[in-house]
């Protein structure tokens, strides 16, 4: 019940477009469905980990609930996105309450605003009393990482104990990023679900290629939400989730499994750093890894499924085939009741332990 109540109070619209298709649920008078453009980062590489390079849309088959998609936009590395439907149109923005009809009257959309260069990086710093050893290593290790981002890339820094702080909002002033980073200071015990959750929701309200990025230095010792809820709000957001955590989190086997569950069902990926020399390798893996992902996206064809979709990348062709590809394994279409959207606050330096 507790997560169903988590649920339904904190999913946002979170896959990237400004039209959407929305669907009434048998008895329900004010709740809509919404399923919007769906959009993947997908990582190709070979069986030593190498990216594969210079694939093409025709390259990829995208498979929902067992439904052939159609690839409407694409993208390598850092490249502008490209539409490829030649017959899409522009449509005018309209209520919300019209757009269903406005769908079956004209099924032609744009995906002008679907996905841009550079990506949106939120940084998540545990700065728990687990941090109290390595902490100025750590610091360094997480500076390095925002030096050597793309110049398109925008990035926001927030730390977290048992409460998450906002040090700095999406920016792509390095500066200020940087100046948060060496703010942070050790402090209580560590709420990491909890402030994942709230740092999720923020980059849920964004367009495009959004990830976050974790540094833990241990288990969760204070959370109420469950790591299982957090994963699934990540993945119908399209949020990648890359986790870099110390071998203290090996001292918790259960930790170890949530953060390899949590970071392949986004299609990110977890680290467990020996030491700060591996905590940086880390960093570089991440940077290299959102330089060579591509970016695909694609509108759900008639899907009567209100409920979790799950979501198949393959590629074509028997030269292919021996590649591997990682991407978010599904979404759950967002419910929506008509009443004032509350926007979430993400003013720099704020303090967030609400749910």
């Amino acid at each position: 019940m507790l997560r169903n109540s988590i649920l339904c109070l904190l999913l946002v619209p979170g896959l990237s477009s400004a039209y959407s298709r929305s669907v009434d649920p048998p008895d329900s008078p004010n709740l809509r469905v919404v399923v919007n453009m769906v959009q993947l980062n997908v990582a190709v590489t070979d069986k030593n980990g190498n990216y594969v390079t210079g694939l093409h849309p025709s390259d990829f088959a995208i498979v929902e609930d067992g439904i052939s998609e159609k690839v409407a936009s694409f993208a390598e590395g850092y490249e502008p996105a490209r539409s490829l439907d030649s017959e899409a149109v522009e449509v005018p923005a309209e209520p919300l309450h019209d757009q269903a009809q406005s769908f079956a009257a004209n099924p032609a959309r744009t995906t002008n605003d679907s996905i841009v260069a550079g990506a949106d990086v939120f940084v998540l710093f545990d700065t728990s009393n687990y941090m109290y050893r390595g902490f100025v290593f750590a610091q360094d290790a997480i500076t390095e990482f925002i030096r050597s981002l793309g110049g398109a890339d925008k990035i926001a820094f927030y730390s977290y104990s048992r409460d998450l702080s906002r040090s700095a909002s999406l920016t792509a002033d390095r500066s200020e990023v940087l100046h948060a980073i060496r703010s942070t200071v050790a402090g209580d015990d560590a709420a990491l679900y909890n402030c994942l959750l709230l740092t999720l929701k923020d980059a849920a309200q964004y367009k495009g290629r959004r990830v976050v990025v974790v540094f833990s230095n241990g288990p969760d010792n204070s959370s109420v939400v469950p790591p299982e809820d957090v994963a699934e709000f990540a993945q119908s957001a399209g949020v990648s989730v890359y986790m870099i955590s110390t071998q203290l989190a090996k001292l918790e086997p259960v930790s170890t499994a949530v953060f390899d569950r949590m970071t392949a069902a986004t299609g990110g990926k977890a680290y467990f750093a020996k030491n700060w020399k591996d905590e940086k390798q880390a960093f570089a893996s991440i940077r290299d890894d959102l330089g060579h992902l591509y970016s695909l996206a694609y509108y759900p064809k008639a899907n009567p499924n209100t409920g979790w979709r799950a979501i198949t990348v393959k590629l074509v062709g028997e030269h292919l085939k021996k590649y591997r590809v990682r991407t978010r394994q599904g979404y759950r279409p967002q419910p929506m009741r008509f009443s004032a959207p509350e926007k979430a606050s993400a003013a720099p330096g704020t303090q967030d332990s609400s749910f």
